[in-house]
């Protein structure tokens, strides 16, 4: 592979950099170290393991691929693109891909992290005609938990909330749920690996308002299911059936308002088993690949790809 792009992506708890060519990518990346029983990360602890990690993995990459000839160097600059939205965290791979782009001559192109989130799923389920046309998105992830109505926007889309959580996001309640039952961080993997052993407690109804919804009463319920020492694998199995009953609950309604739309869903939670049935089955939901799910710098250098083909204007 030569004569592509670069994408960074530095967000809240993965360094990543990868190469796309138009057809094929490549993305190496690691998660940031968090402290055995804490849930996460100060910002300024995530912005140093950045900066420390981002020649390692450039480097890494380089042996996977040649880098001779870039044509544009991308990275995501922002949680979401809308106003306000901001995290230092993203200012190690803005800063080094803008300094890249000006050592070699050749374009920066900025995106959001969720945009990167979105294209990285559609083009890893072999669907990157989604990104050109309306169509809804789940972002599922540690921090977010957002139903969104996508349309494109040149080469890249605007995503619009229309619904999702009001507190704590479904990867929080996870990885909550998850140190409460003594399992590293972040816990998806392992939660998702105790489900197949668990009975079938009936899952909470968490309650819809309009597209909207809190799992902060959740988590109260874990809380007390792990006090009265209930089965590790029987909490995991009512969290990830709860999380996956009111996602295909809420999707069902925006699919009445919205009909017709397909359904792409990303973040790191998507790559969950037990939500990916239940989606699958529920409106056939498009799902990325399980190591594109999680947070990866590989929708970055697909937009940046994108933006050189359609002529984008560029920093």
């Amino acid at each position: 592979m030569s004569g592509g792009v670069l994408g960074f992506d530095t967000s809240n708890y993965t360094t990543s950099v990868a190469y796309f060519d138009g057809e094929q990518g490549r993305n190496v990346g690691k998660l940031l170290d968090v402290p055995e029983g804490t849930l996460g990360l100060r910002q300024s602890d995530a912005l140093f393991q950045h900066v420390k990690r981002l020649p390692d993995l450039v480097g890494q990459l380089r042996a996977d691929c040649d880098l001779t000839g870039l044509r544009a160097v991308g990275a995501s600059t922002q949680p979401r693109a809308v106003e306000g939205s901001y995290m230092p965290c993203f200012l190690a791979g803005t800063s080094q891909a803008r300094a890249l782009a000006d050592v070699l001559g050749v374009p920066f192109l900025p995106c959001s992290h969720q945009q990167g989130h979105l294209a990285a799923a559609a083009w890893s389920a072999g669907r990157l005609d989604l990104l050109d046309a309306p169509f809804l998105a789940w972002h599922l992830s540690g921090g977010t938990t957002e139903l969104l109505h996508v349309t494109p926007e040149g080469y890249n889309v605007k995503a619009e909330a229309i619904g999702g959580t009001q507190d704590i996001s479904a990867g929080q309640l996870i990885d909550r749920a998850g140190v409460l039952l003594g399992l590293a961080f972040p816990a998806g993997k392992a939660l998702d690996a105790l489900y197949e052993d668990g009975e079938k407690p009936k899952p909470f109804h968490v309650k819809l308002n309009e597209l909207t919804f809190s799992l902060s009463g959740m988590e109260n319920k874990v809380k007390d299911m792990v006090q009265r020492g209930e089965e590790p694998a029987a909490v995991a199995r009512f969290v990830l059936d709860t999380v996956a009953d009111v996602v295909v609950r809420a999707t069902k309604q925006a699919r009445e308002r919205y009909p017709g739309l397909p359904v792409l869903c990303s973040g790191g939670v998507a790559s969950n088993r037990r939500l990916r049935a239940a989606m699958e089955q529920a409106c056939g939901a498009v799902f990325a690949e399980p190591r594109y799910s999680t947070d990866n710098a590989m929708g970055v250098a697909i937009l940046t790809h994108r933006a050189l083909e359609r002529g984008a204007r560029h920093e």
